[in-house]
C-alpha cells in the first residue's frame, strides 16, 4: 500500500473533529498500520489530551519545526504504549504547543505554510508511515487549503444543525475545486430521535457527496470526557463500528 494522507476537517469547532481523528488513528493502528497524527490546529491545540500526552512531556512540538528549531521527525512522539491497550500497529503524535506565548506568536507572526507541506511528506518518509492523519484547524484558511489539496482522503465532520449545514457546503465546494479524490461526510452528535436514513439521503442530495457515517449522541462519549480514545475503551460499541466503517471507506480507494 502506498502511504497516504487523510485530513479531518470541520467548518466550525466543537463538531468532534479531534475525537474522530484519534479514533480513526486507533482503529487503523489496530489493523497493524503505522499511523502519524499531526495537530495543525496550532491556534487551539488539543488532540494530545486524547492520547494522554501531558504538556510537560511534549519536548519539541510542531511549532518548533515551523520556527526552524528542529527537524519535524524530532517532534513525533510514539504513543502506542500510552494507549492503555495492546495494538499491533503504531501511532506517532506530532502535537502543537499548548504554551500561551507560543500560540500568541503564531497568531501574531503566522508561519511558512510551504514548510508545513514539506513536513507532511518528510513525516511519511522519516517515520515510514502508512497513513498520516491531519487534524486541521476549523474553517477555511491557508493551512486548511494546503491540507485538503494534498490529501488522498478527506473527512468533513459536521453536526446536523443549520450553521454546520451551511458551512459544510462551503467546505465541500472548496474540496471539490481542489479535486480531493476521496471526500466523505460524517454527521456527528445526531439526536437518537432523528431519522438517520433520512438525514443520509438529504445530505447526499444536498452535497452530492457520500455520507460515510451518522454518529448518534453518546452518553459514554460524554462520560469519557476526552480521557482516552473511545474506540479503544468501547471496541464493540455501535459508534465504534460506525467509525470503523469510515476507516474502511477511506482505505478502500
Amino acid at each position: 500500500m502506498d502511504p497516504r494522507i487523510i485530513s479531518i476537517h470541520s467548518f466550525r469547532g466543537g463538531t468532534g473533529k479531534s475525537n474522530t481523528t484519534a479514533n480513526l488513528a486507533a482503529i487503523l493502528a489496530s489493523q497493524g498500520l503505522r499511523i502519524g497524527v499531526i495537530d495543525t490546529d496550532i491556534q487551539s491545540p488539543g488532540i494530545h489530551v486524547l492520547f494522554g500526552l501531558e504538556p510537560e512531556e511534549m519536548g519539541h512540538t510542531l511549532n518548533d519545526y515551523l520556527w526552524g528549531k528542529c527537524e519535524i521527525a524530532e517532534t513525533a512522539h510514539e504513543m502506542t504504549d500510552k494507549l492503555g491497550v495492546s495494538i499491533s500497529g503504531q501511532i506517532f503524535l506530532i502535537p502543537s504547543s499548548i504554551k500561551a506565548g507560543e500560540i500568541a506568536r503564531v497568531l501574531r507572526e503566522g508561519y511558512d505554510v510551504g514548510l508545513l507541506n514539506d513536513g507532511f511528506h518528510e513525516l511519511l518518509e522519516d517515520l515510514d508511515l502508512d497513513v498520516l492523519i491531519i487534524d486541521t484547524h476549523p474553517g477555511i484558511n491557508e493551512e486548511t487549503l494546503l491540507s485538503v489539496a494534498i490529501s488522498d482522503g478527506l473527512v468533513i465532520v459536521m453536526r446536523p444543525d443549520q450553521q454546520d449545514i451551511q458551512g459544510t457546503a462551503v467546505t465541500v465546494d472548496v474540496a471539490r475545486k481542489l479535486n480531493v479524490p476521496n471526500m466523505q461526510l460524517m454527521v456527528n452528535k445526531a439526536p437518537e430521535s432523528f431519522d438517520f436514513d433520512q438525514i443520509k439521503r438529504d445530505m447526499e442530495v444536498a452535497y452530492n457527496c457520500n455520507v460515510a457515517a451518522i454518529l448518534p449522541h453518546s452518553d459514554e462519549m460524554m462520560i469519557l470526557a476526552g480521557k482516552g480514545i473511545f474506540a479503544l475503551h468501547y471496541p464493540d460499541h455501535p459508534l465504534t463500528q460506525k467509525v470503523k466503517n469510515v476507516a474502511k471507506v477511506l482505505m478502500a480507494s
